[in-house]
């Protein structure tokens, strides 16, 4: 299993220097197998999905090969890449987006990227971007999958304004936990640390510092020492923190990153172009 960052960004792109290292794009993370061949699973749709689009579209793919796309939640900064994902306007190419949870209160999935491409606000409709949509409101936490290899994907509802699921993908005795944009309040979520309980790999959300923390209660983020306590308390292999604050520069990041594997000695912030292998 191969994990890879196209986007790393919190609430809105940045595109100044000093902001490059770890990333100006909004959050976008591709799981796919050791080759880079076959089904491709896309946590999130950010402006990071445009650069990952043109990836894939240089990749060889079989009919049957699936490009699928699971949604945390569907804030702006999470799906405002999707109407520049190339492979979305070729025909040949399938594409499932899926959103999971029991409590889901969502009717309409389909709906949600209907209407932020309706011509008031992009040129291109849903309808006519040509590739084979097919859209999946799976109202479960767990969906068992055989696809040459045998595994499940979970979700998880945490606290985050207008909700928010996490997701916990099984393949082969490999764990990879996403959790973003999500609000631990004054004690950590015994729910997520369970979620990520003996994960090879946790990708958890770490907008702010503790000492910026107090000042955004409600704003639904996390501080990095959560990030690291909930990843001690699930005994975690390797932990990345994301969704980088739009006012975190790369040098305010990389002294941050110090402070934490001083901590926590495998943790590292997340940087754009970060490949992971499990």
């Amino acid at each position: 299993m191969i994990i890879k960052f196209f986007g790393t960004r919190g609430s809105i792109p940045v595109c100044e220097s000093g902001f490059q290292e770890f990333g100006g794009n909004t959050t976008c993370v591709a799981v796919m197998d050791d080759s880079k061949k076959g089904d491709i699973l896309i946590f999130d749709a950010g402006t990071g999905i445009r650069k990952l689009g043109k990836e894939l579209m240089q990749r060889a793919f079989n009919p049957e090969d699936k490009i699928v796309m699971a949604f945390s939640h569907f804030h702006w900064d999470h799906i405002q890449g999707f109407p520049f994902f190339g492979p979305a306007y070729d025909a040949s190419k399938n594409i499932d987006i899926i959103a999971m949870g029991a409590d889901l209160d969502i009717t309409n999935l389909k709906s949600i990227f209907s209407h932020q491409m309706e011509s008031t606000y992009f040129p291109v409709n849903l309808d006519n971007m040509g590739a084979n949509f097919r859209f999946h409101l799976k109202k479960t936490n767990e969906e068992v999958f055989k696809d040459g290899s045998t595994g499940r994907l979970l979700s998880n509802a945490h606290s985050h304004p207008g909700g928010a699921h996490g997701y916990r993908l099984e393949v082969n005795g490999k764990i990879f936990v996403y959790c973003t944009d999500i609000e631990h309040g004054d004690s950590l979520d015994e729910k997520v640390i369970d979620f990520a309980k003996d994960a090879d790999v946790l990708i958890h959300e770490a907008q702010y510092t503790p000492e910026e923390l107090p000042k955004y209660r409600g704003w639904g983020h996390s501080s990095w020492e959560q990030a690291i306590e909930v990843a001690k308390l699930a005994g975690v292999k390797k932990l990345y923190m994301t969704h980088h604050d739009p006012e975190h520069n790369d040098d305010f990041i990389r002294a941050e990153e110090k402070k934490c594997q001083a901590i926590f000695r495998n943790c590292f912030f997340a940087r754009e172009g970060d490949e992971i292998k499990i």
